[in-house]
């Protein structure tokens, strides 16, 4: 079988520039035009199921009174937490079920070898294959991010949910897109290598945990927390309460500034608390926290760290394609 990438035109005729979608881009896109289509109906019934629930709170809190009135939630609506984890699991999925698979299905059954063979070099047909994927990925979690961030921003002061927690901080922004180009790039990957469908979804689902699990520890690192004094016995400052804080942790310090953990006075009888508050010189409470208005900031140095890897990986996989027969 060949392919023919282009067509002279009849004698007579105005040659007609091709468009998008042709030749090599339309081949890929019809053979993965079910995956095609099941991602965008996922996407649009997610983005749906936003409006409609994002509506149904919005109606809840103004039959409430708010926001002329205080309300407090005791806990998140059960349809936000349920959105908010299928978003979390989405780079999994898609690193799993569209990643994975992407080169090593055409390994398994002989597909890749019979590109090689033909007139398209196979760097430029993979490279039309990760085009394809990536690009699916991205603009389906560009709208489900966006879509989410504006149901929760708004909120963002009554929902139980930090900002700096994984179901906040990696679903808006660029985040999601980050993290989940960055999973299904690896899925690619790994499935190159180990050219047999279940083994690399299986070895990349076990992968895209790792990371997740080592993102969550890394988080706390994408920026420097700040620190708030204020004296012993003073009233707690309004920040520190405040749903804009994320709060790391806390001492009480002396006033040349040494730290202490937070019990270390912790005594049986108040005397016995004074005396050793008195030993150690301690004066001030101490809290580190992250501002709200670090966000932004966090979450673009942590999607370029990913974009980096994203780029990194699909260089190897385009340089492994080329020198090693697929």
């Amino acid at each position: 079988m060949s392919t023919t990438l282009t067509e002279k035109p009849r004698t007579g005729q105005a040659a007609v520039k091709p468009g998008l979608l042709h030749g090599l881009t339309w081949l890929v896109l019809r053979q993965h035009r079910t995956t095609t289509w099941i991602v965008v109906a996922l996407v649009v019934l997610g983005a749906g199921a936003i409006v409609y629930e994002r509506g149904e709170m919005a109606d809840m809190l103004a039959g409430l009174g708010w926001p002329d009135k205080d309300v407090s939630l005791t806990t998140s609506p059960r349809s936000y937490d349920y959105i908010a984890e299928a978003l979390g699991a989405l780079p999994v999925v898609l690193a799993v079920f569209i990643g994975a698979p992407l080169i090593a299905s055409d390994q398994e059954h002989g597909t890749a070898q019979l590109v090689t063979t033909q007139s398209v070099p196979r760097r430029r047909w993979l490279a039309a294959k990760l085009a394809w994927c990536l690009s699916l990925v991205l603009l389906s979690t560009l709208v489900l991010s966006t879509q989410f961030f504006w149901w929760w921003e708004p909120y963002r002061a009554l929902l139980l949910s930090e900002w700096l927690s994984g179901s906040v901080f990696d679903n808006t922004g660029p985040m999601l897109v980050a993290l989940s180009l960055f999973l299904t790039i690896s899925g690619i990957a790994i499935g190159m290598l180990l050219r047999r469908v279940l083994p690399a979804m299986l070895a990349t689902f076990f992968f895209a945990l790792v990371v997740q699990v080592a993102w969550g520890e890394f988080r706390g690192r994408l920026a420097t927390p700040r620190l708030i004094t204020w004296p012993l016995n003073a009233d707690t400052p309004g920040i520190v309460n405040s749903s804009s804080v994320v709060e790391t942790d806390r001492w009480v310090g002396t006033a040349d500034g040494q730290l202490y953990g937070w019990g270390i006075c912790a005594e049986p009888t108040e005397k016995a608390t004074n005396a050793c508050i008195k030993d150690h010189g301690i004066v001030n409470n101490v809290v580190e926290y992250f501002g709200y208005d670090q966000m932004p900031g966090m979450q673009w140095t942590g999607a370029a760290l990913l974009l980096g890897g994203t780029a990194a990986v699909a260089v190897f996989v385009l340089w492994w394609a080329s020198r090693r027969p697929l």
